[in-house]
Order: structure tokens, then C-alpha cells, then sequence
């Protein structure tokens, strides 16, 4: 699929920005408001309008924002404040459906992570908007990290070597009420549709994202294989304590294990591993530890590309996007392979123990074997972990032209991604 032509987008003649409609505005859409904030500030976007189905109280809109139009009404919200660009910020399963809404009116798009929960919804949004001509950015904000770049001119220039496997772990911690944040927490599927709302799928896409990307396996068919072992803890359907081994065209192996359950929650990070030595990226920090025979350690910290900036950028000068749909084709596969996954095994009750005060469920020993994981790109079950499964998946180089579960409802919800 090819990436629309960037379009001359102009701002307004009053100079208040390119104004922008955000669906989805509690949970992580605090973020999206802080972030609207600042780029307003700096003159590049206006907050227009807000589409949740409760409106938002003065006391939730950061000052500075004014009192941008609200409606539960996306479509409708879009045609009142003329916006040039919506940001989506709601559930999975509504992703597509909004997306395609603010595509048909021409408005151009930010749609959070992950961009939908099957690869044959993201297809119906992916070709519906190239369709409509208007350019789509996925909200993997680590992708727009310039540490990304560093690390590929490492590799490129041999720095470590010959490249073996990329490793990515995400030891983090929930408390169980963050599986009841909203009706679909937790869930892979909801009154039929799909949701997949799992560790690998949504915390810590990220860390899977950003693994692919410095293995530079972004297309579908740069992905021949992957494995899946799925479990959890807590009281949800979904996993909490997973991992995946992607096996990519190029005959390497990348792997990603992440934990919600973790006994001391610590920064996610990637690790490329070389015959000469490795380089670790904390994605959160943008930082990046580079270790190689005959050298000291060296560290370096970079800057960061905010998605919605280059998204406007784009639109008025053509720079490059950073993370169009089609970069996201391969995080898809994974989203599809553990879709398809027999549902996530239920750890036996000595797996795991409630940590008094904290209200949260911790896995003992999970946080050394999410790092030993990354570290030998070895799975859980490889590691001696006795309650894990693996599940091996089909090539998916083909499409794996699923039957399309029915798409939810396109009102948006309270979301926290």
C-alpha cells in the first residue's frame, strides 16, 4: 500500500493552527489534551472540538484550550468545527470505524495503538483511507524517537556486527483496577467483536513496535513465522504475561516478552543483539547503551519527533511521516497471530500472589525471565517457565483473510491505552 501524496494543508488565516477534533478524551486522551495543549501554545494546531459520549467538565479541559465544541456525535463534530485533522483516542474495536468516518470527510488522522484488533480490520481502515487520499499517522510515539535512526546507522555501519536477533522486554506492574478501567479492559472479545486488549497488544505494543522496527521488519511480508505464549494472572480473558518470537524474512528471530506482573517494575526496552556486541534502546527515555568488544560501554540520549507535529509537517511541507499504516503491517501479523491463539492459559493459584497494600498481582521470577527472554530470544517455555504453552502459527506471509468479526459501535468511550 502506498502512502497518500502529502496535500497542502494550509492554516487557518487567523494563524490559530490547524484545528483538530480529539474522540476519546479521559484515559490516556489526558495525554492527547496535554499534548494539543502544548502544540497550541506554539501556534501549530487548535483544539476544535471533543467527541466523548459525557462531555468533558470545565476542570477536565487544561487551561489554555479554551472551550473547544463537544459532541458524543464524531461525524457531526467534524462538519461543525471544520477540523482538518482527528485524533482517535477510544476503544480498539471502535478504531476503524472512526477512522473511516474522519477519511470520508476528508479529515486526516492520528489513530492511536494499536490501530485495530485484526488484520483484517486494519486492512478495511488502511486501504479505506487510502482510498479517500487523506494521510493516516499510528500513534507509536516511540517510533518518532531520533534514537531510531542512530541505532539503524549502527547497524548499518557494522558497529556490532553481524545482527542476530532483536530482544524487546516490558516489565510492568497494573493494579487489578486497571482491568476494570473501562468495560473492554481486559478482554479479547466483547459482545462478539473483537477487543484483544492484552500486554503485547496495548501497554506494551510498543515495546513490540519498536522491536520490528530496529529488526526493520515493518511490512507484512518481511514476518514467515510466529509463536505465541500467552498467559495470565489476573482475573481478565486477555494475557498480562506473554511473549512472541517473530521469525523474519531475512532469517532472523526477534523477541518480545512483557508482564504486567511484575515483582519491580522497571522501564521497557529492545536489545539488538550482534556478533560483536549489542545495543539496548529504552524507548520511554530515548536512550541507548551501546556495548562492543574492545570499547567501553557508551550512552547516548536523543531527541524525540512528536507524532502529531510531524503529522501537520506533512500535510504543509511534506515532510516524511514517520508512521504511516504500512509501517505497521508486521505489529499486525502479531496483533493477528494472538487474536487467533488459543485464549491465554490461567496461571494455577501458586503461580502468583497478591502484594499486600499495592492491590496487584505479582508473578515471582517473571522479571528475570522477561529479561532472559530478550536477552536469548528464547521463549518462556524454553526458559523453564512450567505454566507456559507455546502455540506455533501458520506463515503468515499470505493474508490471512479472516472472517471479519462485526465492528463495534463507532461512539467513542472512555479509553486508557
Amino acid at each position: 500500500m502506498n502512502t497518500p501524496e502529502p496535500m497542502n494543508t494550509p492554516e487557518p488565516a487567523d494563524g490559530a493552527g490547524v484545528p483538530v477534533v480529539l474522540a476519546g478524551a479521559r484515559g490516556h486522551g489526558h495525554w492527547h489534551l496535554d499534548n494539543l495543549r502544548r502544540l497550541q501554545d506554539k501556534g501549530i494546531v487548535r483544539l476544535a472540538g471533543i467527541c466523548e459520549l459525557t462531555p468533558l467538565t470545565p476542570d477536565e479541559i487544561p487551561p489554555g484550550l479554551g472551550t473547544p465544541e463537544q459532541s458524543a456525535d464524531f461525524g457531526a463534530l467534524l462538519d461543525a468545527t471544520g477540523a482538518r485533522i482527528a485524533v482517535i483516542c477510544t476503544p480498539i474495536p471502535t478504531h476503524t470505524d472512526l477512522a473511516l468516518t474522519a477519511a470520508r470527510r476528508g479529515v486526516h488522522l492520528l489513530l492511536e495503538k494499536p490501530p485495530a484488533p485484526s488484520y483484517a480490520e486494519f486492512r478495511r481502515m488502511a486501504d479505506g483511507v487510502a482510498e479517500a487520499g487523506v494521510v493516516c499517522q499510528i500513534g507509536f510515539q516511540s517510533l518518532g524517537s531520533h534514537a531510531l535512526p542512530a541505532v539503524r546507522a549502527m547497524i548499518g555501519d557494522g558497529v556490532i556486527g553481524e545482527i542476530s536477533g532483536v530482544g524487546g522486554a516490558g516489565a510492568w506492574a497494573r493494579p487489578e483496577a486497571y482491568f476494570r478501567r473501562a468495560p473492554w479492559s481486559g478482554k479479547r472479545r466483547m459482545n462478539g467483536v473483537d477487543v484483544i486488549d492484552g500486554a503485547l497488544t496495548n501497554p506494551l505494543a510498543h515495546a513490540v513496535a519498536t522491536a520490528l522496527a530496529l529488526a526493520d521488519v515493518t511490512r507484512a511480508e518481511d514476518v514467515t513465522g510466529i509463536e505465541t505464549e500467552l498467559a495470565h494472572a489476573n482475573a481478565i480473558e486477555s494475557d498480562d504475561t506473554s511473549c512472541v518470537r517473530i521469525t523474519t524474512a531475512a532469517g532472523r528471530q526477534v523477541v518480545v516478552a512483557a508482564t504486567l506482573c511484575a515483582e519491580d517494575p522497571d522501564d521497557p526496552y529492545v536489545v539488538v543483539h550482534g556478533s560483536q556486541g549489542r545495543i539496548t534502546f529504552w524507548y520511554k527515555q530515548d536512550r541507548v547503551l551501546l556495548q562492543r568488544g574492545g570499547h567501553g560501554p557508551e550512552e547516548f540520549e536523543y531527541g524525540r519527533t512528536d507524532l502529531l507535529e510531524n503529522l501537520v509537517d506533512h500535510l504543509t511541507d511534506g515532510t516524511d511521516l514517520l508512521v504511516p499504516p504500512a509501517a505497521t503491517e508486521a505489529f499486525m501479523r502479531v496483533v493477528e497471530a494472538i487474536r487467533v491463539a488459543p485464549d491465554p492459559l490461567e496461571l494455577p493459584d501458586e503461580a502468583w500472589h497478591r502484594l499486600p497494600g499495592e492491590d496487584r498481582r505479582v508473578v515471582p521470577g517473571v522479571d528475570g525471565l522477561v529479561a532472559a527472554a530478550a536477552d536469548t530470544l528464547a521463549l518462556f517455555s524454553e526458559l523453564g517457565a512450567a505454566w507456559a504453552s507455546p502455540t506455533v502459527h501458520p506463515s503468515p506471509t499470505a493474508d490471512p483473510s479472516p472472517t471479519a468479526r462485526p465492528s463495534a459501535s463507532a461512539h467513542p468511550k472512555e479509553v486508557s491505552t
